[in-house]
């Protein structure tokens, strides 16, 4: 085993650790369940989206082609509606990609409250008194990194998160 993978397999004994939070989320099967399923949401808004937008083209071409047959007021009724609409469904979607968006920061919360006992366990094993936000560290030794290690516990721990869910 070369010196690089035995650092980063067993840490040296150090009172700070580092850790990429990202990727503990990220790579975990918990992580990557979730960002699938966000993904899915995501994706299914944006094919709702493309229908809504279509059916308001296509509305708003039918508001045009009537346009001639129409007084200028009864138009301006017509088009101040339609605009209407359309604000009121934007502001209806902005607000189903905004609680998507708090939905997913509220089940990576749920995690990393899941994954803190695996961390302190790391901690306690290697006698860190600390474990740091790796990309807040300007400079240290791979053998202060626990990401990969973090990750491959608490998936022996919390899995795809499914039991986190229920």
């Amino acid at each position: 085993m070369s010196l690089a993978a035995a650092q980063t397999q067993s840490p040296v004994p150090t009172p700070i650790l580092t850790i990429d939070s990202d990727r503990l989320f990220t790579d975990s099967a918990y992580g990557r369940q979730t960002v699938a399923a966000f993904e899915a949401r995501g994706a299914a808004l944006a094919a709702e989206n493309s229908q809504i937008q279509a059916e308001l083209e296509a509305e708003e071409q039918r508001l045009t082609e009537q346009r001639g047959t129409m007084t200028p007021e009864e138009f301006r009724v017509l088009a101040d509606a339609f605009d209407e609409k359309v604000q009121t469904t934007r502001r209806t979607q902005d607000a189903k990609t905004r609680e998507i968006n708090q939905d997913f920061e509220d089940s990576r919360g749920v995690f990393l409250n899941a994954a803190a006992p695996v961390l302190e366990g790391l901690m306690r094993e290697t006698g860190a008194a600390v474990i740091l936000e790796k990309r807040s560290v300007f400079l240290s030794a791979n053998a202060i990194d626990v990401t990969r290690r973090a990750i491959a516990r608490i998936d022996a721990v919390l899995g795809d998160g499914t039991s986190l869910n229920e």
